[in-house]
């Protein structure tokens, strides 16, 4: 690949300042940098040093009869066009993949039904993939991202998004509880494209998910949603990154989570630039929080640099904290036990996000898991 050697900075910003397609351009970890203090390394299993055991995944795709997929190999053209690796483990991923999954809808088509993307992991060692999503100017689809089985695994998914065309991804983190999983999703819009993202975060070890947002023209709308459920000993981390380049774009960030039982770690990072160049930027971040118990533990770090002074919006907020005993106490007054009223107020917190998913099998399936949370 062209680009595999290829290394950008960014001087403009002291967010994600270094990018580059080759891993020995990125220092192993230690934890004292910024982008990792909050993941723990250890538990990484090599992923970030790259002594990782080699193993594998299965990625099974269930199209749209619209869209067309594709394995490819590394010396596709096509890929690598949504980014460059901001991480060694990222860059790690990028130079081991064999074989990379693209799926194309092409120009002016609506698919019909989603495209499922199902990653199964064997527990077999450490496996890499990588995965391209392009929509073709005016194309319409929806993208579901199934993870699940137990696996070491990083990947990167490139989302290209054409001119007035609207993609929709759902990703599904279903793990099993010894898995660990660091992904990075990287999303490029052109002019007037719509994205829209909805993460949900529930099972491994340690998850550590990376979104990003680019703009190739002016109009691009992002809307970026997460829902993620912490037990005990589960490390789950979000990092995002909406980089506005472009004139007259939106993004709109809402993750919220819950947490509970002994070391329970939520991490997430909200970082958000707007470059001199990028006039008419309306951009909002907000995380949410609920500590359900003792013991749990919530990082949460917004991080906004505006570069010019002339935006339509830009602001962000962050809280964490437990339930409130005020509403509980209502629900207590008028006759309503206390955990059904402690699941109420949950179902509650969440339940503006998953009115966000437009699939009905998916809404309900997602709702369950939640309430399976709750009964533990």
């Amino acid at each position: 690949m062209g680009l595999e050697t290829a290394s950008q900075t960014k001087p403009l910003s002291t967010l994600h300042e270094k990018a580059s397609f080759d891993v020995a351009d990125f220092p192993v970890p230690t934890g004292r940098e910024e982008e990792w203090r909050f993941t723990p390394l250890s538990r990484l299993k090599g992923l970030h040093t790259g002594a990782a055991a080699s193993g594998g995944v299965v990625v099974r795709v269930d199209a749209a009869p619209e869209v067309t997929v594709e394995t490819v190999g590394r010396d596709d053209e096509r890929l690598g066009r949504a980014y460059v690796p901001a991480d060694r483990v990222s860059a790690q991923a990028y130079s081991s993949f064999e074989k990379a999954t693209v799926i194309t809808v092409p120009r002016e088509a609506v698919a019909s039904a989603p495209t499922v993307v199902t990653v199964t992991g064997s527990g077999d060692g450490a496996a890499y993939g990588h995965t391209l999503v392009r929509l073709e100017p005016m194309a319409e689809a929806v993208v579901v991202l199934e993870h699940q089985g137990s696996a070491v695994y990083a990947d990167n998914v490139e989302f290209v998004v054409g001119e007035g065309a609207t993609l929709k991804v759902v990703s599904l983190q279903e793990w099993d509880d010894d898995a660990v999983h660091v992904s990075h999703h990287h999303a490029l819009l052109a002019k007037d494209a719509t994205f829209r993202s909805f993460v949900v975060t529930l099972g491994g070890d340690l998850v550590r998910l990376s979104p990003s947002v680019s703009y190739e023209g002016p109009g691009g709308d992002a809307d970026l949603t997460g829902l993620y459920f912490v037990d005990a000993g589960q490390h789950l981390e979000h990092r995002l990154l909406v980089d506005h380049s472009t004139p007259n774009c939106r993004s709109n960030v809402v993750y919220k989570g819950a947490l509970q039982g002994e070391d329970a770690h939520a991490v997430w990072i909200g970082d958000v630039i707007i470059r001199v160049e990028a006039e008419g930027t309306d951009t909002y971040e907000l995380n949410r929080n609920l500590l359900l118990t003792d013991g749990a533990r919530a990082d949460s770090v917004p991080n906004l640099e505006i570069l010019t002074g002339e935006v339509a919006g830009a602001g962000h907020a962050s809280a964490s904290g437990r339930l409130d005993d005020e509403h509980i106490f209502y629900l207590q007054a008028r006759g309503i036990p206390f955990e059904e009223a402690r699941r109420l107020v949950i179902r509650g917190f969440f339940k503006q996000l998953l009115e966000k998913i437009e699939l009905d099998e998916l809404r309900q399936r997602v709702f369950a898991k939640v309430e399976a949370e709750l009964e533990k």
